[in-house]
């Protein structure tokens, strides 16, 4: 398949006219028709003929010096405003709900001559581990459609792994990218706080909300990157931080220390996942990197924090949405986002601010602390994403505990702003992708990259795709 391909000779290929970007499109509609009916990763699909004429078009003005996305087709994580098209955030609240303005990641990749393909399906209101807190049905993994794709942009990481799309655009509030990276065998990336422009994206939580891309190696993330990274007027917490040149970079084979926290690979961890890490311990420590253990004792209380501050924005985020100013009524939340809601409103409630919700946000200071300690002594951390595999569909939607627990390696890098990198480790016994994730200090990107890079250099785990995806 033609979108087997990195970004990189995908836009080559098309500036040798060795295809064109209407081959892709083709493509991926195939594997739309194929493959969506089962997996509903995406919610709204792009009539093909649309984005058949914008291929077209971009067949005709590829010069070269255009973006290398340019003619490349992509999905968005349907939490992101494009303007007469609809947005739904996978809630019925929104089902019918077309915006009237584009988010700026939007605009920056319709500027780079990148062709939207779709909207992906999701945890609505991104609350959920596993993608099936939607309203428009769960997101199900290509690896094994009998299990959950994970959350909550499941729909992004599925059209990845089954090639509706050369890349996408997802959203991480607590591991919401990483998450399904993992357990679709796919590459993603949650920025440094403040990256990449939140303009446009429905929050859930403004001060942990990052928006990242998603693809099928380091590579492709660094090149999305690239085009989406950066200040924005529109967003008063977007980072003026200049933008490093991400691929000038990528060759770096400078010696780094990679710490590993220990209090990551103890109980509670699926032996797997553990190996999973140990050998890519022992992949990075072949090329000369510095291995350091080290302790982390407070990523322990990172769930317990997180479901104290998360919910506070979301109450709060969610507020507007009275069925009166626009959308529908409150009864059409879900039953997570009802429940997250309350808690979030009880932590924020007079009498009990003081014992919850502030004390979250100490405990948020505590974690960045103790990052500050660990990046003292490593460059990079390496980590799981997940504790355990893929559940069965419902395991995780029934047990709202288990559905907080999956993000137990992935909630501190949110409060504390940090970037982290998920990117395909291994393969449990039953054939199920397994992920882990570098973390680096803010503005670390080209840092991850650069490992990750080279970790796909000696590593085939990336390239493998799920039976049946031809």
């Amino acid at each position: 398949m033609l979108l087997d391909l990195s970004l990189s000779e995908l836009a080559k290929g098309l500036r040798e006219h060795r295809f064109s970007s209407v081959d892709l499109v083709n493509e991926c509609y195939d594997q739309i028709e194929k493959l969506n009916g089962t997996l509903n990763a995406l919610i709204t699909i792009i009539p093909k003929e649309e984005a058949l004429a914008s291929a077209q078009k971009a067949d005709k003005e590829l010069t070269p010096d255009a973006s290398p996305l340019f003619g490349l087709p992509y999905v968005l994580k349907d939490s992101y405003v494009t303007k007469g098209i609809k947005t739904t955030a996978a809630s019925n609240v929104l089902k019918d709900f077309i915006p009237q303005f584009d988010a700026t990641v939007y605009t920056k990749l319709q500027q780079s001559g990148a062709i939207l393909i779709g909207k992906a399906n999701m945890d609505a209101w991104g609350h959920g581990a596993s993608a099936e807190n939607s309203d428009f049905g769960p997101v199900k993994n290509p690896w094994d459609d009998t299990r959950v794709s994970g959350g909550s942009t499941g729909g992004c990481a599925v059209a990845i792994a089954t090639r509706m799309c050369a890349f996408a655009i997802g959203e991480d509030t607590g591991g919401s990218i990483r998450n399904p990276s993992a357990w679709c065998g796919t590459t993603g990336l949650k920025v440094t706080y403040g990256r990449v422009s939140r303009f446009g994206c429905i929050a859930y939580a403004s001060s942990f909300d990052t928006v990242g891309p998603m693809a099928k190696l380091a590579e492709d993330c660094a090149i999305v990157l690239q085009a989406i990274a950066g200040v924005d007027p529109f967003d008063a917490s977007s980072s003026p931080q200049p933008v490093e040149i991400y691929n000038d970079q990528l060759k770096s084979r400078k010696k780094l220390r990679i710490g590993i926290a220990k209090e990551t690979l103890q109980e509670g961890v699926d032996t797997e996942i553990v190996t999973a890490v140990e050998l890519a311990k022992e992949t990075f420590k072949s090329m000369g990197h510095e291995i350091i253990e080290l302790s982390m004792p407070l990523l322990d209380f990172g769930v317990a924090v997180y479901y104290q501050i998360a919910p506070s924005e979301t109450s709060s985020n969610l507020a507007r949405y009275d069925g009166v100013r626009f959308g529908g009524g409150r009864d059409l939340f879900t039953d997570e986002n009802k429940r997250r809601i309350m808690i979030g409103t009880y932590a924020l409630s007079t009498g009990y601010a003081d014992k919850f919700y502030h004390n979250a946000q100490k405990a948020r200071t505590l974690f960045i602390k103790e990052y500050e300690k660990a990046f003292s002594k490593c460059d990079v951390l390496l980590l799981p994403v997940t504790p355990f595999h893929a559940p069965r569909l419902g395991e995780l939607i029934n047990e709202p505990l288990k559905n907080a627990l999956a993000d137990r390696f992935t909630t501190t890098q949110n409060p504390v702003g940090i970037p982290s990198l998920a990117l395909p480790a291994g393969f449990s016994s039953e054939g199920l992708p397994i992920g882990v994730q570098l973390t680096g200090p803010m503005f670390s990107e080209h840092i991850l990259f650069q490992l990750a890079q080279q970790f796909q250099e000696k590593t085939d785990y990336h390239q493998r795709k799920p039976k049946g995806i031809e």
